[in-house]
């Protein structure tokens, strides 16, 4: 029996196993038209030899890179943690690789990936940047094989999976006032991004049903999304008088940095003042007081956007529609 070897070539295979390279091929490539005991005869030799497909050589001669870009605007927030393994998961049982792709919240990174699926060396992208940033792709919308998870501009023809961040919101606020609250801040992130914009309006239409004021210095604004950001600006809403006595942020990193704030003013949570969050990262409920939010079914999104992407990739003329996930209020000890 030859030496097994990593650099065995296809036609020493093929000797080996007593058929044609075209068999081999066949074989390696899990193509019809081989009968099973000649296939187990080539991947005996296959194993025997140490043979290794050259995957880049078969890309260049089918087009197909078998790899997918996850663009992501902060790969340090954890709220993305969760998705990109739904997406990754997905992708394996159907023979694909996943990129990530850090592009903090730019156009011009994001375009630079975006270069990626124009030259072919990406099949397709998942893109979780803000809809705003994506505007700058609605011209390619039908020409690139990629779909909006998170944040989506339903006027863009793009395949999308995301939350009614509206509805959401207006759930976490309503919740807020059942517990007897009237004052509550929200402490918001980047407006660029779609869900701030539509948290922002569940949060005042909210209050606005309930007869509540929505007093412009109970809002913060903030361009980060991590927890020196939120403690930041309760500290700020919590000097003012008449403060809030309960707060919604639409993060939970936010919201940790909240209750950060509050237990540095000796407030207590939720006896004084309640926080909500959103999202239901891991440490959500590890946080004292446990922090009661608005889950996202983070891994679904990212299962449901892969599904979504590899529908668009098996056939490019199917008019593939946007799908809305159910969201749920968890409710713990910070309410």
């Amino acid at each position: 029996m030859p030496p097994k070897s990593t650099s065995a070539s296809i036609s020493a295979v093929a000797l080996h196993a007593g058929v044609s390279v075209a068999t081999v091929s066949r074989v390696m490539n899990d193509m019809d038209g081989v009968r099973p005991g000649t296939r187990d005869k080539v991947m005996a030799s296959v194993t025997a030899l140490g043979y290794r497909l050259n995957h880049l050589a078969r890309n260049l001669r089918t087009a197909a890179s078998r790899l997918l870009l996850t663009m992501v605007p902060d790969v340090g927030n954890p709220f993305y943690s969760e998705i990109v393994r739904g997406i990754d998961s997905v992708a394996r049982e159907h023979g694909y690789f996943v990129m990530l792709c850090d592009t903090g919240a730019e156009a011009g990174r994001e375009s630079a990936y975006f270069d990626l699926l124009r030259t072919h060396r990406a099949d397709g992208a998942i893109c979780l940047d803000p809809d705003t940033v994506q505007h700058a792709l609605a011209n390619e919308s039908n020409v690139l094989p990629w779909v909006a998870c998170c944040e989506f501009d339903p006027g863009i023809a793009v395949p999308y999976v995301g939350v009614d961040n509206y509805r959401a919101a207006g759930d976490a606020v309503r919740h807020l006032i059942t517990r007897g609250h009237t004052r509550i801040g929200l402490v918001n992130s980047d407006q660029r991004y779609r869900y701030a914009r539509e948290r922002q309006r569940g949060y005042l239409d909210a209050l606005q049903s309930a007869g509540l004021q929505a007093r412009p210095q109970w809002r913060r604004q903030v361009d980060s999304l991590d927890y020196e950001a939120g403690k930041h600006a309760t500290l700020q809403m919590m000097a003012q008088p008449d403060a809030p006595t309960a707060v919604f942020a639409v993060s939970d990193t936010l919201a940790i940095g909240a209750l950060s704030a509050l237990r540095q003013l000796n407030k207590r949570v939720p006896e004084e003042v309640a926080v909500v969050g959103f999202d239901d990262i891991a440490i959500a409920a590890q946080t004292w007081p446990a922090l009661t939010t608005i889950a996202q079914p983070m891994r679904a999104l990212g299962e449901t956007a892969a599904q979504l992407l590899l529908r668009r990739l098996a056939d490019p003329e199917a008019t593939v529609q946007g799908v809305l996930l159910p969201h749920q209020l968890v409710q713990r000890e910070s309410s």
